[in-house]
């Protein structure tokens, strides 16, 4: 597919974060996505395989976090579309705030989402969850 047509799928993958749409962020992914998030003290950390690793971080996220996420810069080459972004969001279970600079990876092989790695401010999400000196809120 062309460097256009990938920006514009990714595009899509982020206009459906922000409509909540989980139908069609399935529908953009491969059966076989990989996604990564790296980092610790915080519950969307980890990597997930294939529809059910999507659809199980799709439900962590709704338990445990509310975010409003705004990609802000792409930049693609070959099937690689790299995404500069910013969120806001509340950590539920503790009721704090935290700001996010961040950046997705994201390979884009025949349409369709395959991989996507997400490199995030891990330490502000890490506080946000925090409750307080006993461990994460989650646990």
């Amino acid at each position: 597919m062309s460097v256009e047509k990938n920006i514009q799928i990714v595009k899509d993958f982020f206009a459906a974060i922000g409509r909540g749409d989980r139908e069609a962020l399935l529908a953009l992914a491969a059966e076989d996505i990989e996604w990564i998030i790296p980092g610790e003290d915080w519950p969307l950390a980890g990597t997930r395989h294939g529809h059910s690793g999507l659809a199980d971080l799709l439900d962590t996220a709704s338990r445990s976090i509310e975010t409003s996420t705004e990609p802000r810069e792409f930049v693609a080459q070959g099937d690689r579309v790299i995404v500069v972004g910013f969120a806001t969001g509340r950590i539920i279970a503790t009721n704090k705030t935290f700001e996010d600079d961040w950046i997705f990876a994201i390979t884009v092989t025949d349409g369709r989402l395959t991989s996507i790695r997400e490199y995030v401010d891990t330490q502000a999400l890490a506080r946000a969850a925090r409750m307080d000196a006993s461990g994460p809120a989650w646990r």
